[in-house]
């Protein structure tokens, strides 16, 4: 429903995503995703129904859609504990709102994130070794994902270990490169305070000596970060911490 539309009598104007059926009650996490107007006060309208009714939000994101039928509008997704019921209605009742869907959450359909930040070609490598270990798992049920991002020079790599920490079910991160050190160190290092861990590549600087753990192939690298994360494997990064492989 694009912006500044509104439903008309006896067209719904949410709909549910998900297994349980319209007004069902249950005590589990589970996630909405609104489209609404885009201005001032909308995320403390939409926080406040979902605290009027009890429930807590873990986590949520917004942004302005940028094409598509609500060009313009707003979407607003949470991640809710509490109760569903009779929630959908009544955000729906608000004249700034044109739809709210419900939804399993991103754990649920994405999994845990395995990062891999540094150099272009070592980044495709541990790719590889990441993506072909977290199928295997994925295959039996469990959910990783994989992200990446190839930067150059000790700034950009830097900030980008650093906001890892703000990613959303980041579980592990690899540093692919052929030398880190500096300031980068330094995030690594605020980052393992985290609980977040990090497998490096052998390389040149000061990064090798702060990571978890070493590894010289880069597709075990990847391998070894996807092993760590799965509920299905045995491999605990925390056995053989500081070791180089």
């Amino acid at each position: 429903m694009g912006r500044g539309q509104k439903s008309g009598p006896g067209s719904p104007k949410f709909q549910h995503n998900s297994s349980k059926s319209e007004g069902t009650e249950f005590n589990m996490r589970f996630a909405i995703n609104v489209i609404c107007e885009d201005r001032p006060g909308m995320l403390r309208d939409i926080a406040g129904v979902v605290a009027s009714r009890e429930a807590n939000i873990v986590y949520t994101h917004q942004f302005v859609l940028e094409r598509g039928i609500n060009r313009g509008c707003a979407s607003v997704y949470m991640e809710i504990d509490g109760l569903v019921e009779g929630l959908v209605e009544e955000l729906s009742s608000l004249a700034s709102i044109h739809e709210v869907t419900v939804h399993q959450p991103f754990d649920k359909i994405y999994g845990s994130r395995v990062i891999i930040i540094g150099g272009g070609a070592q980044v495709a490598q541990a790719a590889v070794g990441a993506v072909s270990e977290a199928d295997r798992h994925n295959l039996r049920g469990e959910r990783i994902s994989i992200d990446t991002i190839p930067l150059v020079g000790e700034g950009p790599i830097a900030d980008a270990v650093s906001a890892v920490s703000r990613l959303h079910r980041a579980s592990i991160l690899i540093l692919a490169g052929a030398l880190m050190g500096g300031r980068i160190t330094e995030e690594v290092r605020k980052l393992q305070e985290e609980g977040i861990p990090v497998v490096a590549l052998k390389m040149a600087g000061s990064v090798p000596r702060q990571a978890d753990l070493v590894v010289t192939d880069p597709i075990q690298a990847g391998t070894f970060a996807v092993m760590h994360v799965a509920k299905t494997a045995v491999f605990d990064i925390n056995r053989v911490k500081g070791m180089e492989f």
